[in-house]
């Protein structure tokens, strides 16, 4: 076990470590931060002096190194844009975005385990065939487009919800949120509920795939046989043996949903990280584009080497692997 973890450790470094080496080039070689950050009345000494205190004078492998160990500690430097800290910025940002995620992943967990559950049982019948056919539809349009039509249809005809913004919020120390008021929780609901689409999908179609395989099992048919109600063999003893997959999927998609928020929150201008990714771009604000690369793949890497580990105690033959 030791090795194992070693190993899944050592591969994690390994890919943070590239990631890094990534976002240090888009730091190092896309636009120069002293024009950046310098007006254009400024002399070439004062130029000079902030390119020095930069350390853009040193080698490159001396940059990177300062870099990594910067990104290490949380350190990203001063926004271009706004000079402020990176860091403060995004910690500003990420209890908007955390938030958005944690609701659309328990909205496709409530609503894709059931729907999966039920075309499966329900194999053949008609009910059954046009909710697989919409997880087709639901699966194939792109969020941008999910958003607009929410927006149009729940905001602009029926005025229901919100369109933009993420309502009032309350300050709990340094994180904010909007669930605990009526406003920030209606300015969610349309924003989770694009994000939480193709998850919502993904879960149904998963659940569905892996009960159908599961009802074909001996214990299931023997089950059946000794006269167990149909009820309890559904939900407590096949669906029970089909989660330990969607729960595999929900973790690593969580990382999706965080990286790919960016477009649900530019279109219901959700002040979270992929709001600020965006006017980053915009505004060619590397530092802060260095630093949400950095940030989205480390949650992607701390989710899967999580899971393996998981996998590897619940598992001991993958061990080996």
């Amino acid at each position: 076990m030791i090795v194992f973890l070693t190993k899944r450790i050592g591969n994690a470094i390994l890919v943070m470590l590239a990631v890094a080496f990534l976002a240090f080039l888009i730091f190092r070689f896309l636009g120069d931060p002293v024009e950046m950050m310098m007006n254009e009345s400024a002399t070439q000494v004062e130029r000079d002096e902030l390119r020095a205190r930069l350390g853009l004078n040193d080698g490159f492998l001396v940059q990177y190194g300062r870099f990594v160990v910067n990104a290490a500690q949380g350190e990203f430097g001063l926004s271009w844009r706004n000079q402020q800290a990176v860091v403060t910025l995004i910690a500003e940002r990420f209890p908007a975005t955390f938030e958005l995620v944690l609701i659309a992943t328990i909205i496709s967990l409530v609503v894709g385990i059931p729907l999966g559950v039920f075309t499966a049982i329900g194999r053949g019948r008609w009910w059954a065939e046009s909710l697989q056919f919409s997880s087709v539809i639901g699966v194939s349009l792109p969020s941008f487009l999910v958003g607009i039509l929410l927006i149009l249809v729940f905001s602009v005809s029926l005025g229901w919800l919100p369109g933009y913004g993420r309502g009032e919020v309350v300050n709990l120390g340094w994180w904010t949120t909007g669930l605990l008021t009526p406003s920030g929780r209606a300015a969610l609901a349309l924003p989770a509920l694009s994000l939480s689409l193709f998850q919502v999908t993904l879960v149904m179609r998963l659940v569905r795939a892996e009960m159908l395989e599961i009802l074909r099992t001996d214990f299931i048919k023997f089950a059946r046989a000794r006269g167990v109600p149909r009820r309890p063999l559904w939900f407590r003893h096949a669906l029970k043996n089909c989660l330990m997959p969607v729960i595999t999927l929900t973790a690593m998609q969580i990382g999706n949903l965080i990286a790919f928020a960016l477009v649900t929150e530019t279109v219901f201008q959700w002040p979270g990280m992929g709001m600020l990714f965006m006017q980053a771009v915009t505004f060619v604000d590397i530092p802060v584009m260095a630093a949400y690369l950095c940030i989205v793949s480390f949650i992607f890497v701390a989710l899967n080497t999580v899971v393996d580990i998981a996998y590897a105690v619940i598992d001991p033959r993958l061990r080996k692997a």
